[in-house]
This record gives C-alpha cells, sequence and structure tokens, in this order.
C-alpha cells in the first residue's frame, strides 16, 4: 500500500463515522461544521518515496474587500495561532484558514481530528466577524446561494437569485 492509500484510508477511517463527512473525489474530502466546510486534500510528494502533503482549509469568506487593515488584521491573528495560518486568495478575493500536516505512516488518528476541528471552529467564529467588517459572504452562504440559483434556476443580470413574487400568472 502506498503512503497516499495509507493517508487515504486513515483520514476515511477517522472521519468517515461523521455524518458530516464526505469524500469528494481521490484525495478530497469535506467535513461541513457550524458555518464551515473543512476541505482535506492529499497531494502526493515529488518522488514516489516521499510523504504526501495533507492539507487541511475551510474558506472563511469569499468576496472580501482587499483593504490593508484586513491584511494587518489577518497577520497579527497569524503571531496568536498555535497552528495554521489565515490567508488571502486574490482570485474569488477569499480569505482562508489553512495547515498542512504530513500523511503517510506518521499521520496521527488524533492529530486529524484535532486539526479539522480546529479549522472548523477558527472559521466558524471568524467568518461572521471578517464579514461584518470587510464585507463578503461565508462559505455556508455561498453554497446556499448557489443551491437556491440550481434549485430555482432563475438570475437576475448581476447573477443574484430572483424569487417569483407570487402574483405574475394568477387570476383573482
Amino acid at each position: 500500500m502506498t503512503a497516499i492509500q495509507k493517508t487515504c484510508d486513515l483520514i476515511e477511517r477517522t472521519l468517515g463515522k461523521s455524518a458530516a463527512f464526505r469524500k469528494v473525489e481521490d484525495r478530497l474530502y469535506v467535513v461541513k461544521q457550524g458555518s464551515a466546510y473543512v476541505m482535506i486534500s492529499v497531494i502526493p510528494g515529488k518522488k514516489e518515496a516521499d510523504k504526501p502533503l495533507v492539507r487541511v482549509y475551510a474558506q472563511v469568506v469569499s468576496g472580501v474587500r482587499p483593504e490593508a487593515s484586513l491584511f494587518k488584521q489577518l497577520l497579527t491573528l497569524n503571531a496568536k495561532m498555535r497552528f495554521g495560518a489565515f490567508a488571502y486568495i486574490p482570485e474569488g478575493m477569499l480569505v482562508m484558514f489553512v495547515h498542512s500536516m504530513l500523511g503517510g505512516d506518521h499521520m496521527d488518528e488524533k492529530e486529524l481530528h484535532a486539526t479539522v476541528t480546529d479549522i472548523a471552529l477558527i472559521a466558524d467564529a471568524y467568518d461572521d466577524r471578517i464579514v461584518a467588517r470587510y464585507g463578503g459572504q461565508r462559505m455556508q452562504d455561498v453554497v446556499e446561494e448557489s443551491a437556491m440559483k440550481h434549485i430555482l434556476g432563475v438570475e437576475d443580470d448581476h447573477g443574484n437569485v430572483v424569487f417569483d413574487d407570487g402574483k405574475e400568472g394568477k387570476s383573482s
């Protein structure tokens, strides 16, 4: 069994007991906790013998205004975190919280579980604060809006869901 297979097996065995856990595709998983969606990605090493990297991350806010005060606040928070770090991704104007760990034989179930839980708690704790101060949407809001668009199939020119007011087509 390869180090990638061992890593994926450990992730599925450790987190698969939860109803909030889903396998998205090979080497990619998601866990929903609170308003956060925690993604777990297994990245192969550069060489076959290298240990895979397990990247655990949560999109905290999407569409956030890129302001110097936001970046300063995120860097200050990074200095206080016991692990992981906030990151800003210009494409999509995303604030993420990310932590990486080694996979393979040395990956520990307790560490994996604690990492996923802590990332969800951090994302859930900071998403509302960031949205209130800098705009954007929480990941849960992005997912719910996407689901509504899919269900209703109706958007205005700006990509917003349009609700039928119920008046059109009814006779009085």
